[in-house]
């Protein structure tokens, strides 16, 4: 019990300006945004949000989604341009050796 109350007494470490990392700050990837998706789906599922509060992350929720879709359709449609583009080689068959 008087461990706890030392915690109490003694100040919080606050943050301060120097201790911000410098350069560029973390990026958040794709992979990163559809975590996120699955999150808050996950957390709709087991009752995390109070009703009032469905409109908000129905909506986030649908922002987000309706963006990664766009993006992998994307990234499909550059592929498949990039696959046109592959040189006539590479789907010519094999030669048989000469015997």
């Amino acid at each position: 019990m008087a461990e706890a109350q030392n915690m109490e007494t003694e100040a919080p470490e606050m943050a301060t300006e120097n201790d911000a990392p410098t350069g560029t700050p973390e990026s958040i990837g794709l992979q990163d945004l559809q975590l996120l998706a699955q999150i808050v789906d996950l957390s709709t599922q087991r009752g995390a949000f109070r009703g009032n509060e469905l409109t908000q992350v129905g909506t986030v929720f649908d922002k987000l989604t309706s963006f990664l879709n766009h993006v992998a359709a994307e990234q499909q449609a550059k592929a498949e341009a990039e696959g046109e583009d592959a040189p006539a080689e590479a789907e010519a068959p094999a030669e048989e050796p000469a015997e």
